[in-house]
């Protein structure tokens, strides 16, 4: 019988499909990989392949055998390594849905079909609150790659507003800032760059920024603001709140909108409450961290319901003069 075309590729296409077909749950017989290689036009008796799979362990491919079924058992990734990726990667607020769906799909394809009806399964986290901005992924390439070379970046930069239509700052227009470092706080990624106009460290959501770009401008700043002090920098201006959950209808002036989106998600319903308020039903965790996030918006921020929660607010606050006395 004269050899097929892709006869030389007959390896390349055992060891992907040991890959994606067989693991320890999941074994393969020898029939199993021959009528594989037959759907590429390859004809192969059993002898052969004997001869294929031991080629394959001398090449470092752990293949197992128990009696007449086989699997590949050693992979890059543990499947338990597997599995804390896709979390992490759902659990990732900067990273958009239809994002995290792409990288899951990568990541499924490191391991056996069988495995990955597993991964599969922790789809529980997607509920959880994600950015909308689709360019972060990249942004965070391109403010790498400016830090790297030591250059400046533009940028545009946006709230939301109560139709959670992006509002840009600056009128429109662009900053131009020194990046130094990304860091993580509050499930979010931030830019820490310097900025000459205001001569100081500023931090910047980088799901919020738009239309970014790197120039051939040299950092400035560097020689004021070293790594250590930008890591203090980080700590002191970010902070997390949790505790019990109730759920509460709160009033907040519009322009908070967009602190509001981000600490409750894009789904959230937002009521507008004549011209200057808007009131909205969340989930919370009512603790004295919550009450102190409430604070941090003056009187622009209030509990409407339940009245105990409401009271407890009060309280809190009552507290909070007596201690300063």
């Amino acid at each position: 019988m004269p050899k097929s075309s892709n006869q030389k590729l007959k390896l390349l296409y055992l060891l992907r499909f040991l890959e994606r077909s067989s693991d320890e749950e999941h074994p393969v017989r020898l029939q199993d990989m021959q009528e594989e290689l037959r759907r590429y036009g390859i004809s192969v008796e059993r002898k052969t392949l004997y001869s294929d799979l031991e080629a394959l362990r001398e090449c470092g491919y752990e293949v197992m055998r128990s009696g007449a079924v086989y699997w590949l058992a050693e992979r890059r990734f543990e499947l338990a390594e597997l599995k804390l990726l896709v979390d992490s990667v759902q659990a990732s607020r900067f990273i958009t849905r239809k994002k995290s769906g792409e990288l899951i799909g990568k990541l499924e394809s490191l391991t056996s079909a069988g495995e990955a009806r597993q991964l599969q399964r922790q789809v529980y986290v997607l509920n959880r609150v994600k950015t909308m901005n689709e360019s972060i992924y990249y942004n965070v390439d391109g403010i790498h790659g400016a830090i790297a070379r030591g250059r400046q970046i533009r940028f545009r930069y946006f709230d939301y507003d109560i139709r959670k239509e992006k509002v840009y700052r600056n009128g429109g227009g662009e900053y131009r800032v020194s990046p130094f470092a990304l860091t993580w706080a509050e499930e979010n990624y931030y830019l820490v760059a310097y900025s000459a106009e205001r001569k100081e460290l500023r931090h910047y959501r980088v799901d919020k920024m738009s239309d970014l770009r790197e120039t051939e401008e040299p950092v400035e700043g560097l020689e004021t603001f070293r790594a250590e002090e930008i890591a203090r920098y980080a700590t002191r201006v970010f902070g997390m709140f949790r505790g019990e959950e109730r759920e509460l209808r709160l009033r907040f002036r519009r322009h908070l909108v967009g602190a509001v989106l981000d600490r409750f998600g894009q789904d959230l319903i937002l009521v507008p409450d004549g011209e200057e308020h808007f009131t909205c039903a969340v989930t919370v965790a009512v603790s004295p961290q919550f009450y102190g996030w409430l604070c941090g918006f003056g009187g622009e921020a209030a509990i409407l319901s339940p009245a105990d929660a409401a009271q407890d607010f009060r309280d809190y606050l009552k507290g909070i003069l007596e201690g300063a006395e």
